[in-house]
């Protein structure tokens, strides 16, 4: 049976409109943006055969080009949709955040960073550079390395803080294996870096390491 001979109350959009997204399950969701499913298989069932083979949601939306566009009802076209989908999230995210008085919760920098950092099969060390008020002047991602380290360059970081006026940063960047622990090469750095950033009155406020999880908050480890 197509989704238009459902009853009004069990379509996904239209529940999705009456009553918010969050009433609906990941394949309901899954379901409005495929719109369509193939022959025998409305888009509901479409979906929960895809999240079956991908693993879930999270494995689908992070999938290669390839792998994704392998499945029958997907093509580059979704896969490009989904590209575009994502990468506003993370917009709507830097924006929410840039917009406000200042960072005022660590929450709102983990959203951020997890979204941006979390997925990326090789390690970045980014950096989000901040005014007096803590309020956000840019978020770069500087250094990009291999699936097990990125080299960091000191004297890269706290130049590109005096080109933007910075007076904070928070620095951040991820484990591709999702295990959030701090090694003893993140906790040296994290100390050099803050050395360094002191003798030019800058001050650094956390380095956080993304993984699977929440990210880990350094500061909220002990510091360094």
């Amino acid at each position: 049976m197509a989704i238009t001979d459902w009853p009004e109350d069990e379509r996904p959009r239209e529940r999705l409109l009456h009553k918010g997204a969050t009433t609906l399950s990941d394949a309901e969701l899954l379901a409005i943006f495929l719109r369509v499913g193939v022959a025998g298989k409305s888009a509901v069932d479409l979906a929960r055969e895809l999240l079956q083979s991908f693993g879930g949601l999270r494995a689908l939306l992070t999938a290669p080009h390839h792998d994704f566009c392998a499945h029958k009802g997907l093509g580059d076209a979704k896969y490009a949709q989904l590209q575009a989908v994502l990468e506003m999230s993370k917009r709507h995210l830097a924006e929410a955040w840039q917009r406000g008085d200042g960072l005022d919760s660590p929450q709102r920098v983990r959203q951020y960073l997890s979204a941006t950092l979390r997925d990326r099969c090789r390690e970045i060390f980014a950096v989000i550079f901040l005014d007096n008020r803590h309020r956000v002047l840019r978020f770069e991602e500087m250094f990009l390395g291999t699936i097990d380290g990125a080299t960091v360059h000191i004297r890269e970081v706290l130049k590109r803080a005096l080109e933007l006026n910075a007076a904070a940063l928070i620095v951040a960047h991820n484990h591709p294996s999702g295990v959030a622990e701090p090694s003893a090469a993140d906790l040296s750095l994290t100390r050099r870096l803050d050395q360094a950033m002191q003798l030019m009155d800058l001050r650094l406020l956390d380095h956080f390491i993304v993984g699977d999880g929440e990210p880990l908050s350094l500061r909220e480890q002990g510091g360094w």
